[in-house]
């Protein structure tokens, strides 16, 4: 097993290295520049827009769900651990300033998300029973002109989403479900994981419907749930508040700091801080990914450009308000360096759920554990219909759907008692495998994006 970690930690270093940060967060700064900033500029009225009675309508148009319900699927997906673990693990392989990577890859994000998802939109097909499906595969299979190169970076994105769907949707959210359920309610990892697996089965044999509408009631839900009870925890710290933030941006921007408590201490270099901060970021927003594109797909709407703009705000959502919250309460908790009865330091869940307990007490540790179920569950959730949509793209019959949903169900069980490090280093490249043929796709087809969306904000009153 120690091989394997190494092994994985050897892959991860690789994949994600500069030249995939730089090119993540570099399409987006490309995209950003080349829509005129039109993602930032069009935001507010982007989040109205989520609100309002028309984004739950389906008004017979192409597609099966709603606006509303397409945007709640796609943050089932995003607002995963990776918005409770996932900060957590970054703010210590990368120290606290990998928070301020995270807010900056977001920032950019917002133009990335925007533009894979218009696009899937755009060059969506019907399948064999009908279903309007799209995602970065359909993109480049039916825009792309040279089509020797387009059947090879569509089907390269396909094959790794489907490998991602087990990393990032399955084995890292289980593992953070049933280790999180041990800490907090000593109830064995096998049990939980059971349960789990159980539950997915029933809802995802049920399709997209099945699946938005679980999703459309679980996200709003727990979102509210945790960033305000994330809100209490920072004012009761209030005093810590100048303190948390100081080291958070002087971790973030200088050579080599250090941070920790009596009992431990994280150092961390520039690189490190971009690199975990960014990895992280991606891995909670997934802008540049592409899989919210998938979802997106299955929107009952003919204006691409609306909802691109709507699945955007996704973005926002996922890192700039719930990692922030996540991220200041540790920050101003006082708990970063802290090591646990091993003299190991803890990360990831157990960080979390120390920095509420410090606060709150035994409710601030079931407060992290229900918001992680709820989150890692809805993540499983919507990861499974990304992961089967690019599974049939692949063998082009419906049949293979079921094949998958029963061997993903499987897999929740295993990932629940799968090794934290294993899980999350597998979820890390997957990611990066998945973006490289998206991230191609949005920088050769910016200038038809570019053309769509400035034409749309001409003729619409809410964007003018």
């Amino acid at each position: 097993m120690e091989k394997i970690e190494q092994i994985l930690t050897a892959i991860v270093d690789v994949v994600w290295g500069p030249i995939t940060l730089v090119l993540l967060v570099g399409t987006g700064i490309f995209l950003t520049i080349k829509l005129r900033f039109i993602p930032w500029r069009r935001l507010p009225a982007a989040l109205k827009a989520i609100v309002s009675p028309e984004s739950r309508k389906t008004n017979g148009k192409d597609g099966e769900i709603s606006p509303f319900s397409a945007l709640m699927t796609a943050l089932a997906g995003t607002i995963g651990t990776g918005n409770i673990v996932g900060v957590s693990t970054a703010m210590i392989m990368g120290g606290p300033g990998a928070l301020v990577w995270m807010w900056i890859a977001a920032a950019f994000g917002i133009s990335t998300k925007y533009a894979e998802c218009a696009l899937a939109v755009k060059y969506r097909s019907k399948n064999e029973k009908g279903e309007s499906v799209g995602g970065p595969m359909y993109t480049i299979r039916n825009a792309f002109k040279h089509k020797g190169i387009a059947v090879f970076l569509a089907a390269a994105f396909a094959i790794f989403t489907v490998i991602a769907s087990f990393g990032i949707g399955n084995l890292s959210q289980a593992n953070s479900i049933s280790s999180s359920i041990q800490s907090t309610f000593s109830v064995p990892t096998w049990i939980s994981g059971l349960v789990i697996a159980v539950l997915t089965a029933v809802i995802v044999f049920g399709g997209i419907k099945s699946i938005s509408r679980v999703s459309s009631f679980l996200v709003p839900v727990m979102a509210v749930f945790y960033i305000i009870s994330g809100i209490v925890v920072i004012c009761l710290n209030y005093k810590s508040i100048p303190a948390g933030l100081g080291t958070i941006f002087s971790m973030a921007f200088g050579g080599k700091a250090v941070a920790g408590g009596i009992s431990g201490a994280i150092t961390a270099t520039l690189l490190n801080s971009a690199r975990y901060g960014v990895a992280r970021g991606v891995f909670s927003n997934e802008a540049g990914l592409g899989s919210a594109a998938i979802t997106a797909s299955s929107v009952s709407t003919d204006e691409h450009v609306e909802q691109g703009l709507i699945n955007m705000c996704g973005t926002f959502i996922d890192t700039i308000i719930v990692c922030t919250i996540t991220g200041l309460a540790v920050a101003t908790s006082g708990v970063i360096g802290t090591v646990d009865a091993n003299g190991k330091l803890l990360s990831g869940a157990p960080l979390t759920i120390a920095a509420f307990e410090s606060v709150l007490g035994k409710p601030g540790a079931i407060i992290v554990t229900v918001g992680i179920l709820l989150f890692a569950f809805s993540t499983i959730l919507s990861w499974e219909y990304q992961g089967e949509k690019s599974l049939e793209y692949l063998f082009k019959k419906h049949y293979v759907c079921y094949i998958y949903r029963v061997i993903f169900s499987a897999f929740v069980f295993i990932g629940s008692t799968v090794a934290l490090d294993i899980a999350w280093s597998f979820s890390d490249i997957a990611n990066a495998l998945m973006s490289i043929p998206n991230l191609i796709s949005l920088i050769v087809l910016s200038g038809v994006l570019a053309k769509d969306t400035r034409e749309y904000c001409k003729r619409d009153k809410m964007l003018k």
